[in-house]
């Protein structure tokens, strides 16, 4: 019965033909989708970016108080259940930026102290790290004030520390008073004039948070380095800042920093942008809080092109609830909270790489997991 169905009237020939095709046909739909879900392949994810990789760097913390302003504008500390902290290196890969697979069980893969890393890749094909930390001994801090973490490597499992920079050694306030802290330091490379313009946060205050501006210098050669400088100073107090450029306009992310009874909870990211990488940038007011455009409390922003779409990424941790965060956004400015999400756990303050697959198939090699 099954073959009259599919044959024309006297012709069963054909018909077996006919049969056989489709056969074949729905057998190689079959494979031909069981191969893009096996290269990790989702639902509108273009197939030009199958075996592309990209690198999440980040540390790990559960942090041990919440800082709020009471009614009476009083700095108190609200304690939050487990903390913890592991202020190393990790590494987690992804090949669509929302899912991400920790590497070594989600354990360090360098045991030097640091934390909010930065690793990009430049045109030398070496890979530089600069992260929070590395204030070395306490005479070099009394007189060159606080320093970042300064390392290298050319292949992502051996890593040099290289020195600790005392960035703001030769800024002083108007009572003489070194800065207290230099806190998640990135850098910006020019192709053209060939310069790093490093770029971090530092306070005069007695805690980081308070009344911070974004800093930066250059150089060349990472042993000399031009006079720091205030990069962006808005009306807020600001903190971990982050830069890519698009077109001709920098656009610099960014936390504000600020809470209390005069301002509210205003613990957020926003943006600003400028044709020139040392400013004057414009805040641009974002449709969350009044400006910002990721939800509070977060920070530790990193941007990405988005592998699956025309657009972009925004990386940033919730870290007062031990979450992570990804919004999309096509053009960089409106931004939309993606839910289908996946990061390791703990994790804090990530930055963002493409790596070539040798380069992913190397790590996962050398840091498996258990499982």
């Amino acid at each position: 019965m099954e073959e009259n169905l599919l044959k024309p009237a006297g012709d069963a020939t054909f018909s077996r033909a006919k049969t056989i095709g489709l056969i074949i046909k729905a057998g190689i739909v079959i494979l031909l989708m069981a191969s893009l879900s096996s290269a990790g392949a989702q639902p509108g994810r273009p197939v030009k970016n199958r075996g592309k990789v990209w690198m999440l760097t980040y540390f790990r913390q559960r942090y041990p108080t919440r800082i709020e302003i009471n009614a009476k504008g009083e700095t108190v500390e609200v304690p939050l259940p487990n903390p913890m902290l592991i202020a190393q290196l990790h590494i987690a890969l992804s090949t669509d930026g929302r899912h991400w697979t920790p590497l070594n069980d989600n354990k360090p893969i360098w045991d030097q102290t640091m934390r909010d890393q930065f690793i990009h890749r430049r045109p030398d094909g070496l890979w530089r790290l600069v992260a929070t930390g590395g204030d070395g001994n306490r005479a070099d801090r009394q007189t060159l004030g606080p320093a970042c973490i300064y390392a290298t490597s050319k292949d992502l499992i051996h890593w040099q520390f290289e020195r600790a920079l005392h960035l703001m050694k030769d800024v002083r306030d108007e009572a003489g008073n070194l800065v207290r802290n230099i806190w998640a330091p990135e850098y910006f490379y020019d192709e053209a004039t060939k310069e790093y313009t490093l770029f971090w946060s530092s306070s005069y205050e007695d805690a980081g948070w308070k009344k911070s501006r974004l800093w930066y210098c250059k150089t060349t050669d990472w042993k000399t380095f031009t006079p720091a400088k205030i990069l962006f100073a808005p009306s807020y107090s600001v903190i971990d800042g982050t830069l890519i450029k698009q077109g001709d306009t920098y656009y610099l992310f960014h936390k504000e920093e600020e809470f209390g009874v005069k301002t509210g909870e205003r613990r957020g990211i926003r943006l600003a942008t400028s044709k020139n990488i040392v400013g004057p940038y414009q805040v641009y007011d974002g449709p969350l809080n009044n400006g910002q455009i990721a939800p509070t409390i977060t920070e530790g922003p990193s941007v990405m092109k988005d592998p699956i779409k025309p657009g972009w990424l925004l990386f940033y941790d919730y870290p007062m609830a031990d979450q992570y965060g990804i919004s999309s956004s096509p053009d960089l400015f409106h931004w939309t909270i993606e839910k289908d999400i996946s990061l390791p756990p703990d994790a804090r303050h990530g930055s963002v790489s493409q790596l070539t697959t040798t380069e992913a198939d190397a790590l996962r090699e050398a840091y498996p997991n258990s499982k």
